[in-house]
């Protein structure tokens, strides 16, 4: 039988290969991971860690280094100088933890003086601590590299306790990050080395499960830092805490998502600066001055916790505008007096307190109170004002000044549940979503429970009516006795929270 010609091609390949002596192989297994064991406790020498990080190094996805002192715990260590930048992939982790839920400590006080405010320096002469542009004395350098998972120790007492800088797809996870007094417990930038962001450079790290306590902030996503995960993390300021700035400061970092975590004791929660698209859902906010306080576009603080700060979101103007979604969050017993302005808050006495808070002054505005920075002193020709101040060279009201809706009447449903009725003016032929809350006090005029929403199109006016019925389930049983609502645009911009609708006497039971 003849051979057709692609038949025939194939013959002749066979032929040229068996007689070329090709023949394919399989691919070679990768050599296994070998233990790095760190069983000494000392700065150098065999069995350390900064032999371990060393020699990780010279073969980066070679080693798994894992931190196992002799002896019975707690272990310290204690470097006397900085440790080597990180190269990846590695894998470092304490092994009490897994044991017993210990940690090894790596503490810098042997390496880091305490000079007061000063003890930890900017990178422009004469600046110190938090709230500072700094990559200064960091316990673990991650530099240029992708692919370290750091876990189960307590880094402590550094200026900075983890550095990414311009680094991916690294993990720190279940570990202890306390009392690093400088730029941040652990901190993500991709700055440039003058003070400019990187893109794709620091993306794709996750921070999961750890406790911050006591750091200057807690966090920094700075710089071009996107599309990171924080996720189940306690970031905590005590009393103890010199400088209790921001628990996460996102600054020119976008598409970042920050959810359950834990934020009590600082200045501000979280703080976006000019960064876009940032996810903060399901978070919970105590004790602060801010809960978040944010500039930005796209950002989106939806299904959130915030009790007990002095304003749970503050909604700061910008140069480029504001306009964020502020959606389906539970506030209640906000408007606290807390001054709390180290670098971030707020210490005006006169400060406008509450749930959601437009127009309030930031660093950059002539109008704040408090302290910026260590060492920072703006020329006040530099800082931006508010409208109407300063007028026509002044910053306009955040989200386009949306203003809420207007609640007028609340009743039983013929189906069940509660028909809530009110109206809204706005920018004529757009679609906006009406969100209503309910209180369990009739003085309140916060956002305690969420009870439903619906859409609704302005007319040719700007106006537009809305009736939304109301689930019987909602509010927890409780009797509600105040009614509040928001008005988000279809561009994804949130009004504050409009006037309570209150329910005399005995309040509706849904």
């Amino acid at each position: 039988m003849n051979k057709t010609f692609p038949q025939a091609c194939l013959a002749a390949l066979a032929i040229f290969v068996t007689y070329s002596g090709v023949h394919a192989q399989p691919a070679a297994a990768p050599p296994p991971i070998e233990v790095l064991r760190v069983n000494s406790t000392a700065d150098s020498g065999l069995g350390t860690l900064r032999w371990a990080i060393e020699k990780g190094n010279s073969a980066p996805s070679r080693y798994r280094i894992e931190i196992d002192p002799d002896g019975l715990p707690p272990h310290t260590i204690k470097p006397l100088s900085l440790l080597p930048a990180i190269k990846g992939p590695l894998q470092i982790e304490g092994m009490a933890w897994r044991r017993s839920g210990q940690f090894v400590a790596v503490d810098g006080s042997a390496m880091v003086a305490d000079q007061g405010e000063q003890t930890c320096p900017g990178s422009t002469s004469g600046q110190y601590g938090a709230n500072i542009r700094t990559t200064t004395m960091p316990g673990f350098a991650l530099l240029d590299t992708t692919g370290v998972e750091i876990s189960g120790i307590d880094i402590r007492n550094f200026c900075i306790g983890i550095l990414m800088h311009r680094s991916s797809h690294n993990v720190v996870r279940d570990s202890r990050i306390t009392s690093n007094r400088g730029g941040a417990g652990i901190m993500l930038t991709g700055d440039d080395g003058k003070g400019g962001s990187t893109a794709t450079t620091t993306i794709h790290n996750k921070i999961l499960r750890n406790l911050f306590v006591d750091n200057g902030d807690g966090m920094e996503l700075t710089r071009g830092a996107a599309f990171n995960l924080v996720a189940d993390n306690i970031f905590r300021s005590t009393p103890a805490n010199a400088e209790p700035s921001q628990g996460i400061e996102i600054l020119l970092g976008n598409d970042n998502v920050v959810m359950r975590n834990h934020f009590e004791g600082y200045s501000d929660g979280v703080q976006i600066n000019a960064g876009h698209r940032n996810d903060l859902s399901y978070n919970n906010f105590t004790d602060n001055t801010f809960g978040v306080s944010l500039t930005g576009n796209g950002n989106v603080i939806a299904n959130n916790d915030f009790q007990g700060n002095a304003v749970a979101i503050a909604v700061r103007p910008a140069a480029l505008g504001t306009n964020s979604r502020i959606s389906r969050n539970r506030m209640s017993g906000n408007g606290v007096k807390i001054e709390r302005c180290r670098a971030g808050g707020s210490c005006d006495p006169n400060l406008r307190r509450g749930a959601i808070v437009f127009g309030l002054p930031g660093l950059e505005h002539a109008a704040y109170v408090g302290r910026r920075g260590i060492g920072l002193s703006p020329d006040p020709a530099t800082l931006f004002r508010i409208c109407p101040d300063g007028a026509p060279t002044c910053q306009q009201a955040p989200n386009s000044g949306l203003v809420a809706p207007v609640l007028e009447r609340v009743a039983a449903h013929a189906k069940g549940g509660l028909l809530v009725q009110g109206g809204v003016q706005s920018v004529p032929n757009m679609l906006y979503t009406i969100e209503i809350f309910g209180n369990a006090s009739s003085a309140s005029t916060e956002a305690e429970f969420f009870l439903g929403d619906a859409t609704v199109v302005t007319d040719s006016d700007g106006k537009a009516r809305f009736s939304v019925v109301i689930d019987a389930k909602s509010g927890n049983g409780k009797i509600l006795r105040s009614f509040t609502s928001t008005a988000t645009s279809a561009g994804g911009a949130t009004s504050p929270i409009g006037l309570p609708l209150v329910i005399q006497k005995s309040g509706v039971a849904p």
